[in-house]
């Protein structure tokens, strides 16, 4: 007997975990529930309504009479119900296939992810081309980037590429950069940096530099892409995220999300952002689609890229790095091309959302959205993902104009070091200003950046009230002038984080008219200290009223 693929046992399970009666009149009954109303206050109630459709129909207050007619009713015992969360940020198909691969993420030198390295090509022996990612050489304290030479000493036989914890640049032994024809002569393209040792590349490649060897690595096969989906989807799920933006999809990718949804196995909610104009326009056609799959996809707007990351000194500063005087990263687009490439998205009715990390990049972001806002009226919710370093003399620019500060408080507590590094002590004023962009007047929506950080939203609830890491470490935070209070980091990842995709009359809280999206935890996170915040566990997940995931189920 042939063994199921992990793709058949992955659409198995999927279909398996919509277990609960759909589309019935139900009450799920006996909660400790909590959830924000439409100003951002705490509601607390004891029993949730739902419509035949799986819609919030209304909350009920302890000793408030029950429906005398209903189809089924669940009792959970005084769990504390909530919201499912909404991640602002993401890339499912990359935390997919993340997991399946080689992942380097959890080591924490260079000599652990060569032992990591050596143990899974031993393990994959007919793998023709070993991939993965999430090594960070600053988590490994090397001072370097890594080298193909690195990589020559544990597989030589064979092409190795390894993205960067970021995605901002890949790692490459010499037989990959053989494949793909890099040699001395190779030339670094227009945003993006060979790195050399010399004259001669020394296997890592930033940014844009990346696709000379990419072209090169086999790309991966429908099912492939989609097992990787399923695979992020039970990730996200058992983490209680119940919808996600998907940020830099490709035409390859939304068609394993159609491909799923069209066999009934898209549980999660995806709002998606094309990967550039062209494939944007190439999903879309005309402009963005209504939701599909009763409310699991849709496709709302561009990503487009100003410049990388400052782990790999790819983000684009004012002034140089304070650690490498010679470099200030680098503009991906000339003014005039970003300005026309936001131009031809929002012509279509296409949101813009724009990667901006170093403080050059987000002043041309910003600077271009106020002249773009003048031609382009009404209620566009220009994006600015990350925005992590901006000089304070642009940061009152969001509110002015209405930007959605798209942020994750994972990136602070995991980058601050480097970031101080990078940036020396005179230019932390802007980085990571999530208390002034709100008081500024800025929407704040919070998201992980998934895979390049864990996907889990409860340690970036922390992180956004505390702005310390899992030891408590900066003690008090690290520029704790801007942390946000538990709550606004709770609206941020839920309520305004649907907003910034325009889904809060959908999703994002639970007010009548909503779709039910909840999730089951086991202790409240409005009275957990940090610590014990960091620690809650999801025990089941709805959408839509209906069971998608439990942790019974899981184990």
């Amino acid at each position: 007997m042939t063994r199921p693929s992990m793709f058949a046992r992955l659409m198995l399970a999927a279909c398996l975990s919509a277990a609960t009666p759909a589309y019935a009149d139900a009450l799920i009954d006996n909660v400790d529930g909590i959830t924000l109303d439409a100003d951002g206050t705490v509601i607390r109630f004891t029993g949730l309504v739902m419509t035949p459709d799986g819609h919030v129909a209304r909350l009920l207050k302890q000793g408030e009479k029950r429906p005398d007619k209903l189809d089924w009713r669940a009792d959970m015992k005084g769990q504390v119900l909530m919201p499912g969360f909404v991640d602002a940020h993401g890339h499912v198909v990359e935390l997919g296939f993340r997991a399946l691969e080689l992942d380097l993420s959890d080591t924490r030198s260079l000599d652990e992810a060569k032992g990591k390295i050596a143990a899974y090509v031993a393990a994959n022996p007919e793998k023709k081309w070993i991939l993965g990612g999430g090594w960070n050489q600053e988590k490994w304290g090397l001072g370097r980037f890594p080298t193909a030479a690195d990589l020559d000493l544990v597989v030589g036989d064979r092409p190795v590429w390894l993205s960067r914890a970021d995605g901002h640049a890949s790692w490459a032994n010499t037989a990959a950069m053989k494949a793909a024809g890099i040699t001395a002569k190779s030339l670094s393209p227009t945003g993006g940096r060979i790195e050399k040792t010399g004259t001669e590349p020394n296997g890592v490649f930033v940014d844009a530099a990346q696709d000379l060897v990419l072209k090169a690595v086999p790309k991966p096969l429908p099912k492939e892409r989609g097992t990787a989906v399923l695979k992020a989807q039970a990730m996200l799920l058992s983490y209680g995220i119940t919808a996600t933006a998907d940020m830099g999809t490709s035409v390859d990718d939304w068609m394993a999300y159609r491909r799923l949804g069209d066999a009934g196995s898209l549980r999660v909610r995806i709002i998606s952002y094309g990967a550039g104009v062209e494939h944007t326009i190439r999903i879309g056609g005309i402009g963005p689609t209504t939701w599909l799959y009763n409310g699991r996809l849709k496709l709302a707007g561009v990503k487009l890229y100003s410049d990388g990351a400052l782990g790999s000194r790819g983000a684009w500063l004012k002034a140089p790095y304070a650690d490498a005087p010679g470099q200030s990263g680098a503009g991906f687009l000339a003014d005039d091309v970003l300005r026309n490439l936001m131009s031809r998205a929002a012509m279509d009715g296409y949101q813009v959302a724009v990667h901006a990390i170093g403080d050059k990049a987000n002043a041309q972001v910003v600077d271009a959205i106020a002249d773009l806002s003048e031609t382009y009226k009404g209620d566009r919710r220009w994006r600015v993902e990350h925005a992590q370093v901006v000089d304070p003399a642009d940061l009152a620019k969001f509110g002015k104009h209405g930007i959605i500060a798209s942020m994750q408080p994972v990136h602070e507590t995991s980058d601050r070091t480097m970031a101080e590094a990078r940036l020396g002590p005179n230019r932390l004023a802007g980085a990571y200003a999530w208390a002034t962009m709100i008081r500024d007047g800025a929407v704040l929506a919070f998201g992980t950046d998934y895979p390049v950080e864990s996907p889990d939203p409860f340690a970036g609830w922390a992180a956004g009230f505390t702005r310390s890491d899992a030891d408590g470490q900066p003690f008090g935070g690290w520029q704790p002038q801007e942390r946000v209070s538990r709550e606004q980091a709770w609206r941020a990842y839920t309520m305004d984080a649907a907003y910034a995709g325009f889904a809060e009359k959908d999703f994002g809280r639970l007010g009548a008219g909503q779709w039910a999206d909840f999730i089951i935890v086991d202790r409240d996170p409005l009275l957990a200290s940090p610590s014990d915040l960091r620690a809650t566990k999801v025990a089941e997940t709805w959408i839509g009223g209906q069971k998608v995931w439990s942790s019974a189920g899981a184990k």
